[in-house]
């Protein structure tokens, strides 16, 4: 009889396998799960000398979670910059700055975390370039909110060389006061014009940051992030963490083709990634290739015109056909690919670019087109997806924080139909959950509170588009190892699985709302071995 390096007993074991109870002991060999019981007691023959046994009556067993849209790098980057995610009012976030600027040497940067909303502001707005510059014009200050959107002082301007004749680049916005002067917000492409002058830290100190945020996710439930954004040089980071052990979560990359306008373009970066394409494993893996078809909350596609813009309809970044072309080199090549859609004519749009790649492209594997987002999806839409045979990644996160911002550009009845999930499931769609952090706080049951309440900061939204728990829960768990292809390896609790589970002092099945809201882990578990352990629960 072999013998467990762990034996977990707890009050319930959610293996999410269909049609199977809840169990109550889980044994661990190696990285895999060896067997589990429905007695507490019904793998005591699996304790031998050097099985670690581990107690937790009161506790919940499930699998690990995925964040199948999220963006774990830039959160790396992010953990030594100036938290002005803290601050509630412009008063609170410059004076962070300020304390930042005091031990700061001149003519360094100063530089924000990236996940906060300025409309969750109390005075809903940016600060101005007069503002940052009375916190000190001897540093160059970049404030960035998000992935889009960048806010500079006077001397960061100056440094970028941005003044009132500098044109906007293409898919990119330099916003202007009324006399055509910058304001010093920087949108879309355009903020390359100043985040290209941030200098770069060395590997140790990128490594530090992974090892640091990777294990963040860890500690709110997170096995599995699906980066979809990644810079191609930075897969050679991504790597040397996982080399040195410093990941706390499974890494699936989507590398990103963001800013690229040809086919041509894009297939230099097909054969830049090639060396990758046979390289993956458990730990770190390239998915594909990550594209965008519109923008987001201030430029995501309509039908419609925006809120009070006149005739503003939002932007699309791509030409129909040369998107397909470039979606073709990827898949012809066996890579996959995840498109940001936002608005509903952006859904549309896509939605045509991937019918006709299929036509052109016939036998394509499951998985292989995958919308990310997919908003404002509207019923033919959802329709046409689904026969299609399109995934969506959904994010109610992202909704929560910007719900007030999309709000003011929508109306509030678009931005209640953002994310339709109880139709997309009725519809019979593949869907999978993840955060889109920075705009959204990334963690297991933050989501899955918010999927089924609808609470967003401006209240609850869309009520009719919740779903059920054990349907939030999937959507993080089975469908994710759907989405990613790996259901022979995780997204369950199963004999010969991935030992990849989640203790929790709470059952999320049927705890309070509001103790959901709040709910950690105390254990996380990668391949039988801990990444997040609150308690010492394995300690010694």
């Amino acid at each position: 009889m072999p013998t467990a390096d762990l034996l977990l007993r707890a009050a319930a074991i959610h293996t999410l396998v269909p049609g199977q109870a809840p169990q109550r002991a889980l044994a661990i060999r190696g990285d895999r799960i060896a067997a589990l019981a429905a007695d507490p007691a019904g793998l005591d023959d699996w304790i031998g000398p050097g099985t670690r046994v581990l107690e937790r009556p009161d506790a919940t067993v499930l699998p690990a979670f995925d964040d199948t849209h999220t963006h774990l790098v830039f959160a790396a980057d992010s953990v030594a910059d100036v938290p002005v995610h803290l601050a509630r009012n412009l008063a609170g976030l410059l004076d962070l700055l300020r304390e930042r600027a005091a031990v700061t040497p001149p003519g360094e940067w100063l530089r924000s975390t990236i996940n906060w909303q300025e409309f969750n502001l109390a005075e809903h707005r940016f600060p101005t370039v007069a503002e940052l510059d009375a916190v000190t014009t001897e540093h160059p200050v970049l404030l960035k909110r998000g992935a889009y959107n960048v806010v500079l002082n006077s001397t960061a301007l100056r440094l970028a060389g941005i003044d009132a004749d500098t044109p906007d680049p293409a898919g990119g916005q330099l916003e202007r006061d009324a006399a055509g002067r910058p304001t010093g917000r920087l949108i879309g492409a355009a903020t390359a014009l100043a985040e290209r002058l941030l200098p770069r830290p060395d590997l140790a100190t990128r490594i530090a940051g992974l090892r640091t945020a990777s294990h963040a996710y860890a500690a709110t439930g997170i096995g599995t992030a699906r980066d979809c954004m990644v810079p191609l040089a930075d897969l050679a980071v991504l790597r040397a963490a996982a080399e040195a052990g410093a990941l706390g979560v499974r890494i699936r990359a989507l590398v990103s083709a963001i800013g690229l306008r040809s086919a041509a373009e894009v297939e230099q970066l097909l054969d830049a990634m090639a060396p990758w394409q046979q390289t993956g494993d458990d730990w770190l893996s390239v998915w594909g290739v990550k594209f965008g078809i519109d923008g987001g909350i201030e430029a995501g596609a309509l039908e419609q015109p925006y809120q009070g813009r006149g005739c503003y309809c939002g932007a699309l970044h791509w030409e129909p056909g040369a998107l397909a072309d470039a979606v073709e080199a990827v898949v012809r090549l066996g890579w996959r690919v995840g498109c940001h859609a936002w608005g509903d004519r952006g859904v549309r749009v896509l939605l045509d670019v991937y019918e006709e790649v299929l036509r052109r492209q016939p036998g394509l594997p499951a998985g292989t087109l995958v919308i990310e987002h997919g908003g404002l999806a509207r019923a033919e839409q959802r329709v046409r997806a689904v026969e299609l045979g399109i995934p969506v990644t959904v994010q109610h996160p992202l909704l929560h924080d910007a719900a007030g911002a999309q709000i003011e550009q929508w109306g509030d009845e678009r931005a209640a139909d953002l994310f339709p999930l109880r139709e997309w499931l009725d519809e019979g769609a593949l869907l999978a959950a993840g955060s889109d952090f920075p705009v959204g706080p990334y963690g297991a049951m933050t989501s899955v509170w918010g999927m089924t309440t609808r609470q967003t900061v401006a209240g609850v939204r869309g009520a009719r588009h919740a779903i059920t728990r054990a349907e939030a829960i999937a959507l993080h768990t089975g469908n994710a190892a759907r989405l990613l292809g790996e259901t022979d390896r995780r997204g369950a609790l199963a004999p010969g699985l991935l030992a990849d589970l989640t203790v929790w002092p709470a059952d999320p099945l049927s705890c309070p709302e509001k103790q959901l809201a709040e709910l950690l882990p105390e254990l996380t578990l990668l391949g039988g071995r801990a990444v997040h352990d609150a308690g010492g629960l394995l300690a010694g």
